[in-house]
């Protein structure tokens, strides 16, 4: 089995509403310091195979078809056995 850490963001031409509200919040707190945040998903799924080359594929078809936008969304995963 292996256990699959996946972060989505948006792509660096995208604007982020979210983040720009998160970064003025950061700065209202007093830490003007922090520049340009940006904001994104975390995802942990476990695959139920021994295989790391199908946990691959699994990981990556599931983050293409389903839990990233191609459009607008970068994705990145790493993968550890459990």
């Amino acid at each position: 089995m292996y256990l699959a850490k996946i972060n989505v963001t948006l792509r660096t031409s995208i604007l982020d509403p979210q983040g720009k509200a998160v970064q003025h919040a950061i700065a209202s707190l007093g830490m003007d310091q922090v520049r340009d945040v940006r904001m994104g998903k975390y995802i942990e799924m476990k695959i139920s195979s021994d295989d790391l080359a199908e946990a691959e594929r699994i990981a990556s078809e599931a983050c293409k078809k389903l839990l990233a936008n191609p459009v607008m969304e970068n994705f990145h995963y790493t993968l550890e056995k459990v």
